[in-house]
């Protein structure tokens, strides 16, 4: 049945939304709303103005096999406010964790945070092709997964332990960059391709040990890293396992005897805006 354009603009956008990275014929909305292609470009048209005031980039491919593709992206103004905002809350004083470490826990339960954290991130890769987003058990995962999601990326799961349930699995022996300890970190076979252009996803870093193991596996599956992009990262006095990296907010000081915290923004904020790059 015909619908009118106010609704089908409401469903078409709503099906935009939930369906990021993904090339969408034409026909499929032509079919799904019972209307004439010429309508539904003109719908598009509509649709792409309002993307484009900070939602996101609506793209479209031309030819027999094209489409539009809806890409996810935040203004830099409002992903520094809300960082900004983050940073303010993360300084509170309860937060202090004994070894310097900050009480992440709640905020990273949060599905809204999440949705803008994992749009923030993926943000900056947008011009970039990745095939899987990686993270290390098991903080990570909620960010990762929402990072994949608004780059339509699968996300892979590193963990420290064997699970029968992986099957067989590459392993790689790594640096703690804080403990300087030797650990250990492997990855099933079958949870990423030869030749992969991966995002490493981390919800706190200090040395970057554990980064720098995820690097390890990845050279080891014939993959390439594509960047890596954490949540917060501490204020770290010796020399990290890893030196290019993005962060979200950056604990710039603790002061285990006032129990104090300082959170500021951290170096993902220091790069042009990615709106900007990715036009």
């Amino acid at each position: 049945m015909k619908i009118r354009r106010s609704e089908r603009l409401i469903d078409m956008t709503h099906y935009l939304l939930e369906h990021p990275h993904e090339l969408i014929p034409l026909t499929f909305f032509s079919k799904r709303y019972e209307s004439a292609k010429s309508s539904i470009s003109e719908d598009l048209a509509i649709t792409k103005k309002t993307k484009e005031r900070g939602t996101g980039i609506l793209e479209t491919i031309p030819g027999a096999s094209g489409g539009v593709v809806f890409i996810p992206v935040i203004e830099r103004k409002e992903a520094k406010e809300y960082i900004d905002a983050l940073a303010e809350r993360l300084s509170e004083q309860d937060r202090l964790l004994p070894g310097g470490y900050v009480y992440l826990t709640d905020l990273l339960g949060q599905p809204q945070l999440l949705r803008q954290v994992g749009r923030i991130i993926a943000s900056k890769y947008i011009n970039e092709k990745v095939d899987a987003v990686m993270t290390v058990a098991t903080k990570g995962v909620p960010i990762a997964q929402a990072v994949s999601y608004y780059l339509n990326a699968p996300f892979v799961i590193v963990r420290r332990d064997s699970k029968i349930t992986e099957g067989s699995t590459v392993s790689v022996n790594y640096v703690s960059g804080s403990s300087e300890r030797i650990e250990k970190m492997e990855l099933s076979k079958r949870s990423l391709a030869r030749g992969s252009r991966v995002l490493v996803v981390d919800d706190f870093m200090k040395g970057g040990g554990t980064i720098n193991g995820m690097q390890g596996l990845i050279d080891e599956f014939d993959a390439e890293l594509v960047g890596v992009s954490v949540f917060a990262e501490a204020n770290f006095k010796g020399k990290r396992a890893i030196a290019d990296y993005d962060s979200l907010l950056y604990v710039k000081d603790v002061d285990t005897q006032t129990k104090t915290i300082q959170v500021v923004p951290g170096n993902y904020f220091d790069e042009e805006d990615t709106v900007k790059k990715a036009n």
